[in-house]
């Protein structure tokens, strides 16, 4: 099975450079927010993404000093690393770095003095995203979304992305509180802004073939029904000639609707606009002496 969309968009995130250290530490707020667990006790990461796997340690590394220890691997449908650190220094060092020394916080929130530069809150979103996102394969759907289990952190993180320009909406879904874009636009700005440009260049693409096969599939369904409604008129029609003619025999009409009801016995395939283009009459006056043929015939 290939690699999905979303896990094709965050390896493109996990080869962004690790530059600044406060990019770094925000990077690290938004996986350690969006991450399995993240407690004065304990915290967890878990990922089924080779890229991430690698990025961790240098992101922990240059964010705090600190060293990961090899992630525990869990074999399923889908291989699963876990990064477990419960060294109460380590993990004092990184509650210091966020403000966070000495806090018995009952609820996670953000703390935005963390995100004060606009490289810091992209670096913070593809933390989030890359711990706690998705987005859907977009030759599907248009589906973005970020889910943690804490109730302040989605709804500080929607009021920020709201700061930034973007519309998103917010749900809850399994305990679990979720900020999403539905807009392939807003997916394409989310992505292009956090370090995946060449994703939303592809989520463009896909929309733009998308997009074309829609209108190529109702250019077709319109053409069809002309179509049709072209034979179905073409047959009323003939019938109604054809009527006349074992009735009362054509030379009784008048001599302009004999040449009228000839011309579509001798044409059964042309639409109304090309006999009277053959004929050299307007449309309109060959359409009323298709109507006058189709009275006559309906009184006989």
């Amino acid at each position: 099975m290939g690699a999905t969309f979303s896990n094709t968009a965050k390896a493109e995130l996990c080869r962004q450079p690790i530059g600044r250290k406060c990019c770094a530490l925000a990077e690290c707020y938004g996986l350690l927010l969006y991450c399995n667990m993240f407690s004065p006790q304990k915290i967890r990461l878990i990922t089924e993404n080779r890229a991430l796997v690698t990025r961790l340690p240098k992101l922990f590394r240059r964010a705090f000093g600190i060293l990961l220890d090899a992630p525990e691997r869990r074999d399923g449908r889908a291989a699963k690393y876990v990064f477990t650190l419960t060294d109460r220094e380590k993990i004092s060092r990184i509650f210091d770095a966020f403000g966070l020394s000495g806090s018995r916080l009952l609820a996670h929130h953000i703390n935005l003095a963390v995100l004060e530069d606009e490289c810091c809150r992209a670096s913070f979103l593809r933390g989030a995203f890359l711990a706690g996102g998705s987005v859907t394969d977009p030759s599907k759907r248009y589906h973005l979304e970020l889910v943690t289990d804490h109730f302040n952190v989605s709804r500080q993180t929607y009021s920020l992305l709201l700061e930034m320009g973007f519309e998103p909406k917010e749900s809850s879904r399994g305990g679990n509180f979720v900020v999403y874009f539905k807009q392939s636009s807003a997916i394409e700005d989310f992505l292009t802004l956090i370090g995946a440009p060449v994703a939303a260049m592809e989520l463009m693409a896909l929309k733009v073939e998308k997009d074309m096969r829609n209108a190529v599939n109702r250019k077709v369904n319109c053409d069809t029904a002309n179509v049709s409604k072209t034979v179905e008129a073409a047959m009323q029609q003939i019938e109604a000639i054809e009527k006349i003619e074992r009735t009362t025999g054509l030379d009784a009409l008048p001599l302009k609707l004999q040449e009228t009801a000839r011309l579509r016995l001798n044409n059964p395939e042309m639409s109304l606009a090309e006999l009277a283009a053959a004929s050299g009459m307007t449309k309109s006056c060959l359409s009323h002496r298709m109507r006058k043929l189709i009275e006559i015939s309906s009184t006989l």
